[in-house]
């Protein structure tokens, strides 16, 4: 540890450290309201609006001490504990559950703070999460984790270097879901709306299309068991289309952790955020990966269980448990639509997935879905316009990868002495 970075005790540092509402909170909740931030809203660095609760504002006046602040520093206590981000100006009148929450003394910025919590306080969490079931950090140990206080003109140089490095991965996650986007619309136009056809049907020209592409597509539909489709598209099983199986782990899984093969679980895909798996949190040793499943790059695969029905294309050399299902020897579909295809009918999987405590989506439940299959030529046609926004997701990704490892390790880098400021200033430009 660097001398001039003492050590000090959150409790020191911060002007309060309190926690979230703790209680029942199913009755509470209203269309429109004050923003209920629970766990799951708080990711590595930023907050997330997906299934943002609200409260209506007599309740969060009677639950004051939980209200939540811009430039507050929120920490998870249970599901993901340690988790920190900065509440933004966007919530300036917010509130919140099962979260830890710091407001900054004179001596901390928040941005330094969340940083510290999210790259170098791991082990002080893990040591103190609490729980048989379900692990929680709870507010006495934050208030005791211990953390770096340097100058303020450091922290800033600091917060100026991290978040330099944040505004591209920031950029990069933008440029991604709008290219995911255009990918995603042309496959609804073209294989749920049907667009060309309907258009050639109306005499119209098809929007987008070149005379060519355009002649691909039949002028009319046909009556189907489901309803109508475009003549000559069929509606068949995915388990015609394509092979399916489900993944497999050696048991006990502890006695296989901590060896060279990636071992891709369903949390490395709710982490990432995106189409692409890249890499995994946990490797086991090659023993472990001849009990379970290998996939490859380009493997697509969709979770069948706790967080199910989310598809995923593997971008590594690994394996996978029996969390997974994956998809190969395509057959009348390509693996691309079929990755849209389950995107699209996400909301029918979870539907329809068995369990009341957690979902599970069985090898038999996926293969009996009918997926829509279109012309040879026509799936080519959609291969041929996808695929360079899926090569640019990918290297967004990559990318995003890259600037994240980099983000991680200066901080720690940087405290334990092994690297001064201006060469972290160095490798963030250079990433």
């Amino acid at each position: 540890m660097t001398s001039d970075w003492p050590l000090e005790e959150l409790k020191d540092i911060a002007a309060e450290v309190t926690v979230g509402y703790v209680g029942s909170m199913a009755s509470e909740y209203v269309d429109c309201g004050i923003p209920f931030l629970r766990s799951m809203n708080i990711e590595p660095f930023k907050v997330n609006r997906t299934d943002l609760k609200y409260i209506n504002p007599e309740f969060h006046s009677r639950i004051k001490k939980s209200a939540l602040k811009p430039n507050d520093v929120a920490i998870v206590r249970t599901g993901k504990p340690g988790t920190c981000a900065v509440i933004p100006d966007w919530l300036h009148d917010a509130n919140c559950s099962d979260l830890v929450i710091v407001r900054c003394g004179e001596r901390i910025r928040p941005r330094f703070l969340c940083y510290w919590v999210n790259s170098v306080a791991s082990h002080h969490i893990d040591s103190h999460t609490v729980g048989a079931v379900q692990q929680h950090f709870n507010v006495g140990a934050a208030k005791k984790m211990k953390v770096a206080v340097p100058s303020l003109s450091v922290q800033d140089s600091v917060i100026s270097v991290l978040g330099s490095i944040d505004d591209r991965i920031t950029l990069l996650r933008e440029t991604n879901t709008t290219l995911e986007a255009i990918a995603q619309a042309l496959f609804k136009s073209w294989f749920v709306d049907f667009d060309p056809v309907r258009a050639k049907q109306e005499g119209r020209a098809p929007e987008g299309l070149d005379e060519a592409a355009a002649a691909l597509f039949p002028d009319g539909f046909e009556a189907s068991e489901s309803g109508l489709v475009p003549r000559g598209w069929r509606l068949r099983k995915v388990g015609e289309v394509c092979s399916i199986g489900r993944g497999a782990s050696p048991r006990p899984i502890q006695s296989f952790i901590g060896g060279d093969v990636p071992w891709i679980k369903i949390a490395d895909a709710t982490a990432s955020d995106g189409m692409f798996i890249f890499e995994t949190k946990e490797r086991i040793v090659k023993e472990g990966a001849g009990k379970s499943v290998a996939v490859r790059h380009g493997d697509l695969i969709m979770s069948n269980s706790a967080s199910c029905g989310i598809p995923v294309f593997v971008e590594l050399e690994g394996c996978i448990h029996d969390g997974w299902l994956y998809f190969k020897d395509f057959k009348g579909t390509a693996k691309n639509l079929l990755f849209f295809w389950f995107r699209h009918i996400s909301e029918h999987l979870i539907n329809i997935a068995d369990g009341s405590v957690q979902k599970n989506l069985n090898t038999a439940l996926v293969s009996s879905q009918l997926i829509i299959c279109p012309a040879p030529e026509i799936l080519v046609a959609f291969d041929g316009c996808v695929q360079p926004l899926l090569d640019r997701i990918r290297e967004g990704g990559k990318h995003i990868e890259v600037l994240t490892n980099l983000r991680d390790t200066l901080l720690p880098r940087l405290i334990s002495g092994q690297l001064r400021l201006p060469d972290a200033e160095a490798e963030a430009l250079a990433a």
